[in-house]
């Protein structure tokens, strides 16, 4: 039942998304990636029986089970990866990349600081999530609901 908070916070998370999007334009990620990301990541609310300490937390404990996905996504057609983009990675995609990725010989470093920029913009986004519940007054009820 605790969960059943995350439905009641639709509107804040659409004005979120439109507010954060020059975060996610100025990060590695296209839109995509970004909403691929956004599928993995969970938030949670420590502490809710007290809101005035509570804290709106990212889980981002799924995100390394995805970013393989992001350089799929991030290769795709037109609307691919964002404009001037570096990888880092040193791949050009294709046939060898994705057997390498199969056999987890892929990424490496990279991934790691790509998992780390995710982990980072998501718990920013969780940060903006809880102002915006704040400022329209319904962190109080939101945090309730998540007590249980």
């Amino acid at each position: 039942m605790s969960d059943d908070w995350t439905g009641r916070i639709a509107g804040e998370r659409m004005t979120v998304d439109r507010q954060f999007t020059d975060r996610v334009e100025a990060s590695s990620f296209s839109n995509q990636q970004w909403g691929l990301v956004m599928t993995a990541v969970e938030f949670e609310i420590e502490g809710a029986d007290d809101p005035e300490s509570a804290t709106l937390v990212a889980d981002t404990s799924r995100l390394p089970s995805i970013m393989p996905e992001l350089d799929k996504v991030g290769q795709g057609g037109p609307t691919g990866g964002a404009p001037g983009r570096d990888d880092s990675g040193g791949g050009s995609g294709g046939l060898l990349d994705g057997v390498k990725a199969a056999l987890g010989l892929a990424g490496g470093r990279g991934d790691d600081e790509r998992t780390g920029e995710a982990e980072q913009l998501a718990q920013a986004y969780a940060d903006e999530l809880q102002q915006e519940l704040e400022s329209n007054g319904r962190w109080g009820s939101i945090c309730e609901r998540a007590a249980g």
